[in-house]
């Protein structure tokens, strides 16, 4: 295993860094919008969520991204590999995060919301100023877990053609015949990178502020 190779990898892993930072980022905009349906009220709005977040935790994650693939195509929609992925990935853990985050709305002191009511804040005011940052606090480990479990999952884009860490083992196997050295430097990769995003996280929750009484 030469340092030209292993750099090669270093170098598609930038590539699943950015794909996963992106998805997470996209996913958990989404998430809170989903959160926001669930409890609107309307029954619409409330199946619609439902029904989202249904499919993309019961489907596995190969499967969207080859639905996708060869969906947007069909409906006349060609986008490049990365964005396929990012879409992909997103939609996925916008799922996941969704539900992580209602046990976070579901734990809201009531009596915040009801003091945001008398200072004369809309219900969408109260849900984006009030309800949304502290659910986050609360399930800030549980979005750092997902963090991870995207950045490992981010492996199957290579299914779209987006040449990201995995890929990029698999192809430099087949070239060199060197597939154990490849691979088990593929994976002291991805372990260092879900250390530091564990590491960032445990400070970032350390920093942040306590949480308000019930």
């Amino acid at each position: 295993m030469t340092w030209k190779l292993f750099s090669l990898l270093l170098e598609a892993s930038l590539m699943t860094i950015f794909v996963s930072t992106i998805s997470i980022l996209v996913g958990l905009g989404c998430a809170i919008v989903l959160s926001g349906m669930r409890m609107s009220g309307n029954r619409w709005l409330f199946g619609g969520a439902g029904v989202f977040i249904s499919f993309f935790r019961g489907v596995p994650l190969l499967v969207q991204l080859l639905l996708i693939f060869n969906l947007l195509p069909a409906i006349g929609i060609t986008l490049p590999s990365l964005a396929t992925a990012i879409i992909g990935l997103s939609l996925c853990t916008a799922a996941y995060q969704a539900e992580n985050l209602r046990g976070g709305f579901e734990g809201v002191p009531p009596g915040l919301v009801e003091s945001a009511e008398m200072a004369g804040f809309s219900r969408t005011q109260t849900f984006i100023w009030i309800r949304t940052p502290i659910a986050l606090r609360m399930t800030f480990p549980a979005l750092v877990n997902e963090a991870i479990l995207i950045l490992k999952a981010s492996s199957l884009v290579s299914v779209v053609g987006l040449i990201e860490l995995t890929k990029m083992a698999q192809n430099l196997s087949a070239s060199t015949y060197q597939p154990l050295p490849i691979f088990a430097s593929a994976g002291v990769i991805y372990l260092a990178i879900n250390l530091v995003v564990a590491f960032v996280g445990r400070r970032a929750e350390a920093a942040l502020p306590g949480l308000p009484a019930r």
